[in-house]
């Protein structure tokens, strides 16, 4: 990477520095963007960060995320191959009263809304991860890889709180919606990541 970036040593040093945010969720909300991370905001760190645990897991190699000095919300980064995928996030929240949309439909909107919104010139080559809280329980990540149509992002990943344990395990649903540039995945893949309730430790489990 040429490009002048900040980032955290490592994902276990960069997880004690997130866990603020994290603990209670709130902050995932009101966070004020993060000098440390060229102005990210604390949700697109915890994005980022579980894309890394995620990617880390599957090519048993380290991955780490930077700030993007280009604008963008972040860049994942394989160290290994020496590959940048730049971020744009969108944050789907609990749903005010009224809303009759389900937690399927209302992804794939904010999905179609951000591509329509941006463009290709704006899109082309980035990696769109969608952090959603919408409180409307549990969603099916094949149907909605189903039913989001071809677009200038060329990767499309979803992230959300799954639940809280008692002794404040916190576990994260990290799943796959677009790969490249086709249109659809065939069978969304999943993982859970489970971040242990000291902070200092987390495990990565592929689920479909």
């Amino acid at each position: 990477m040429k490009l002048q970036v900040r980032r955290f040593k490592s994902l276990a040093i960069g997880l004690k520095q997130l866990q603020k945010f994290i603990l209670g969720g709130q902050q995932l909300y009101t966070g004020k963007p993060l000098e440390q991370l060229g102005g990210m905001r604390p949700r697109e760190a915890v994005g980022n960060w579980l894309m890394c645990a995620v990617l880390s897991h599957e090519s048993e190699q380290p991955w780490c995320f930077t700030g993007d000095p280009q604008g963008g919300d972040g860049i994942i980064y394989d160290p290994a191959a020496k590959r940048d995928w730049p971020t744009e996030h969108i944050f789907v929240p609990r749903v005010p009263p009224g809303e009759t949309r389900d937690i399927d439909t209302l992804i794939v909107d904010d999905v179609h809304a951000k591509e329509s919104k941006g463009g290709a010139a704006y899109a082309a080559g980035k990696t769109l991860i969608v952090f959603i809280d919408a409180g409307l329980g549990e969603w099916f990540p094949n149907a909605v890889a189903r039913k989001l149509l071809p677009g200038h992002f060329k990767n499309v990943w979803v992230v959300g709180l799954q639940g809280v344990s008692d002794d404040g395990e916190y576990t994260y649903g990290v799943t796959c919606l677009r790969t490249g540039l086709d249109a659809r995945v065939v069978g969304a893949p999943v993982w859970l990541v489970r971040i242990h309730n000291t902070f200092e430790s987390w495990e990565a489990i592929r689920q479909q």
